[in-house]
C-alpha cells in the first residue's frame, strides 16, 4: 500500500468513526440544529477537501463535467436541503470506492512493476585487469564485464569464460534455471545464480533486450482497446448528458407541482446515481489487470488493443521452422545395412568432418567423435549431391539420391525416411550402405496444443514456410494443421497472409512465427506473436505480442488470459449500464433514497473494481497449459 492509500485510508476511517459517532449520538442526545449541521460540515469538509479542491481547478480550466462534479453538486445540494447526514454519507461512500480503486490499480500495476525490477543498476567493467562498477549505459560493443553470482546481468553478450545457472523468470516466467557455458549468449535482466561470467557486451545498453522490453511494457497502456475507447468516449458524452436531465428533472415538474425541494433532491439522487466510475475506471482496469497477469506468465502485450484482438481469434497462421519445429537439424533416424547403425554413423560423421553445413553438423554432434578428423583423406565435395571421402581405407559417399544414381545405385533401391527431414544416402567402397536421416523435429506439445486452441474458439490452422511440400504436409499432419502453403519465399508468405485476411473468415487473423524473418509477416497480421522472443530484436520490435519462452504452450496462456480479459470487461460493461439505468428511472420517480443512489454509484464501483482484479490471479492459465 502506497502512502498516499494510507493516507487516505486514515481520513476514510477517522471521517467514519465521527460520521457514525454523531449519527448515533443523535438518536440519544438532542443537538441544536447549528451544532448538528456544523459537525455534518466539519466531517463533510475533511473527507470532501480533495473533492472539492479538484472541482473547483476544473471549473477554472473549464473541463468540469467528471465524477469529481457530479457528486460536490450532489453533496453540496443535499446539505442546502438541510440532509446533512446524506451529504457526509454520499461524500465518505465515494471516497471508500476511489480508494478501492486506487487498491486495485496499485496492484495490477505491481504485476507491471515487476518487470521494471529486471533494470540493471551497474556493470562490472573490466579495464586494464581491474573491475570498475560503471552505469551500464557507459558501457560500449566489445567492452568485457564480470557478472558475479547474485548479480543481474546488465547487458546482452556472449560468455567468453566460465559457467553458471541463469535465471530468467523475470523475463519468461519459467522457474527452472538455464545453464550457461562459454560461447553461449546472455540475456540482460537474467540473474547470475552460481558462477562467476567474462562477458563481451554484444550490444549497447539502449539496444539490449531488457531496454526494449521495459520500453514496450511502459507503453503497452498507451494502445486503448476498443472497449476502452467507447467508455472514454461514452463518458465524455454521458456526464453532460446526466447533468442537464438532473438540471430538468429539478426544474420542470417543480414548475408544474411547486414541490422544489422534493423535485431537487431527486435531481441530487439522479447525479449521485449516474456517477459513470464503475465504467470509467472499471474496464480499463481489466485490460491493465490482464497486461500485467500476462507478463508474469511470460507473454508482454504491447497494448489492451491487442489483448482484445487476441480473444476474438478464429484463425491462427504459423511458420514452421523455430515455431512448429525446435529449428535445429538433429538425426531421427538411421537404417544401415550390413553393419551397425554405429559403424555406419561413425564413417559418415568422420566424411562429413571437413564440412560446415548445419546437417553435418548434426551428424557429428550424433557421433560424439573425440577426433572425427582422424582417418580421413581426399575429401571432394560435390555442388547439389554430397561428398566422397576416404575414410580409414574405404571410400565413403554421403548425399542427396543423385550421388547415390550418379555411383550406379539403383534409385529403387533407396531407403525411404520418415518425410519430415533430409535423407543422406551413404555407399561404402560404390556399394549402398544405408541411410541417416537429418531433421528440424516438431515440437511434441504441438498437437496437444492446437486441441486446447480449438477449445477456446480457434477452428483454422494454418502453416506458411519455405521448406519443401513433403517436410511441411509431415510436419502439418503431425501437429494438426488444417491448410499448409510450402516453399514460399517471404514476400510470398505476406501475400498468402493478405489472402487469408481477404477473404470471408470470422474474428481476427494471427500470426505466430519466431521473430528473425517473419518481421513483414507479424507487422501485417491483426495480431502478430512472436515465439521465443528472449534476445530477439525482431521479435520486439514486428510482434504486438511477444512469448517471452519458445513454448506454444504460451499461446492457450495467452489466449486465456485475453478471453478472461474480455469477458470481465463487458460483465462490468453490463452489470453497470442495467443497475445505473435501473436505478436512475426509480430514483427519478422517487422510488430510490440517497442511500439507493450511494448503492448504484458506489456499490457498483466497487462489485465493478472486485470483478476487474480477479484477472490478476494468472497460476491457473500457467497450470493449465503445462
Amino acid at each position: 500500500m502506497t502512502k498516499k492509500q494510507k493516507k487516505n485510508l486514515k481520513r476514510i476511517l477517522i471521517s467514519a468513526a465521527c460520521y457514525f459517532g454523531v449519527t448515533i449520538s443523535s438518536l440519544w442526545i438532542t443537538y441544536p440544529p447549528l451544532v448538528l449541521a456544523g459537525l455534518y460540515l466539519l466531517i463533510y469538509l475533511y473527507i470532501a477537501s480533495d473533492v472539492l479542491k479538484r472541482t473547483v481547478m476544473n471549473i477554472r480550466n473549464k473541463d468540469f463535467m467528471d465524477e469529481n462534479f457530479l457528486m460536490a453538486v450532489a453533496s453540496i445540494g443535499a446539505f442546502c436541503l438541510q440532509e446533512y447526514s446524506e451529504a457526509v454519507a454520499v461524500m465518505l461512500f465515494y471516497q471508500v470506492g476511489e480508494w478501492f480503486q486506487s487498491y486495485a490499480l496499485d496492484r495490477s500495476r505491481k504485476n507491471i512493476a515487476a518487470l521494471m525490477d529486471i533494470r540493471p543498476e551497474y556493470a562490472n567493467l573490466e579495464k586494464e585487469g581491474s573491475i570498475e562498477e560503471v552505469d551500464p549505459e557507459e558501457v560500449k560493443t566489445g567492452d568485457i564485464i564480470v557478472i558475479k553470482p547474485g548479480e543481474r546481468v546488465p547487458l546482452d553478450g556472449v560468455i567468453l569464460s566460465g559457467t553458471s545457472s541463469m535465471d530468467t523468470s523475470a523475463l519468461t516466467g519459467e522457474s527452472v534455471p538455464r545453464s550457461v557455458r562459454p560461447g553461449q549468449e546472455v540475456i540482460s535482466g537474467c540473474i547470475n545464480e552460481t558462477g562467476v561470467l567474462r562477458v563481451e557486451v554484444s550490444r549497447p545498453y539502449e539496444n539490449s533486450t531488457v531496454a526494449r522490453i521495459l520500453e514496450m511494457v511502459e507503453n503497452a497502456t498507451d494502445k486503448k482497446s476498443r472497449s476502452e475507447q467507447f467508455i472514454t468516449k461514452f463518458a465524455a458524452v454521458y456526464t453532460p448528458i446526466v447533468v442537464y436531465s438532473a438540471i430538468a428533472l429539478a426544474i420542470v415538474p417543480s414548475l408544474f407541482d411547486g414541490q422544489w425541494s422534493t423535485w431537487i433532491y431527486r435531481a441530487l439522487e439522479f447525479l449521485v446515481i449516474s456517477c459513470p466510475c464503475a465504467l470509467v475506471i472499471s474496464v480499463p482496469l481489466a485490460f491493465f489487470g490482464g497486461i500485467g497477469g500476462a507478463s508474469k506468465c511470460g507473454v508482454l502485450v504491447k497494448g489492451s488493443t491487442y489483448l482484445q484482438d487476441l480473444s476474438e481469434v478464429k484463425t491462427m497462421v504459423f511458420d514452421k521452422t523455430g515455431t512448429l519445429t525446435h529449428g535445429t537439424f538433429e538425426v531421427s533416424k538411421i537404417t544401415a545395412l550390413n553393419m551397425s547403425e554405429e559403424a555406419l554413423l561413425t564413417l559418415v560423421a568422420k566424411a562429413e568432418s571437413y564440412s560446415t553445413h548445419p546437417i553435418a553438423s548434426s551428424i557429428l554432434r550424433k557421433a560424439q567423435l573425440a577426433d572425427p578428423k582422424t582417418g580421413v583423406q581426399d575429401v571432394q565435395e560435390i555442388a547439389g549431391k554430397g561428398l566422397i571421402a576416404q575414410v580409414d581405407g574405404q571410400s565413403v559417399a554421403a548425399g542427396n539420391q543423385k550421388l547415390m544414381v550418379s555411383l550406379g545405385i539403383d534409385e529403387a533401391n533407396l531407403i525411404q525416411g520418415t518425410g519430415l527431414g533430409t535423407m543422406v544416402h551413404v555407399a561404402i567402397d560404390g556399394q549402398y550402405a544405408g541411410m541417416i536421416e537429418v531433421a528440424d523435429q516438431p515440437k511434441a506439445e504441438a498437437k496437444e496444443v492446437f486441441a486446447n486452441l480449438r477449445k477456446e474458439g480457434v477452428n483454422k490452422f494454418v502453416m506458411l514456410t519455405g521448406d519443401s511440400q513433403s517436410v511441411a504436409q509431415a510436419v502439418a499432419k503431425q501437429a494438426g494443421i488444417d491448410e499448409v502453403h510450402a516453399q514460399l519465399l517471404p514476400e510470398q508468405k505476406v501475400e498468402c497472409l493478405e489472402q487469408i485476411l481477404d477473404s470471408e473468415h470470422q474474428g481476427a487473423v494471427v500470426y505466430v512465427g519466431d521473430g528473425i524473418n517473419d518481421a513483414p509477416v507479424l507487422t501485417r497480421a491483426d495480431v502478430g506473436i512472436a515465439m521465443g522472443g528472449l534476445g530477439s530484436d525482431a521479435a520486439i520490435e514486428a510482434a504486438d505480442i511477444v512469448l517471452m519462452e519458445d513454448k506454444l504452450s504460451a499461446l492457450v496462456t495467452a489466449m486465456k488470459i485475453s478471453q478472461k480479459t474480455l469477458h470481465i470487461a463487458k460483465e462490468n460493461i453490463v452489470f453497470a449500464l442495467v443497475i445505473k439505468v435501473g436505478m436512475l428511472i426509480l430514483g427519478a420517480f422517487g422510488f430510490v433514497n440517497m442511500w439507493g443512489a450511494v448503492f448504484a454509484d458506489v456499490g457498483v464501483s466497487v462489485l465493478c473494481i472486485l470483478n476487474a482484479i480477479r484477472v490478476l490471479n494468472v497460476s491457473k492459465f500457467k497450470t493449465e497449459t503445462h
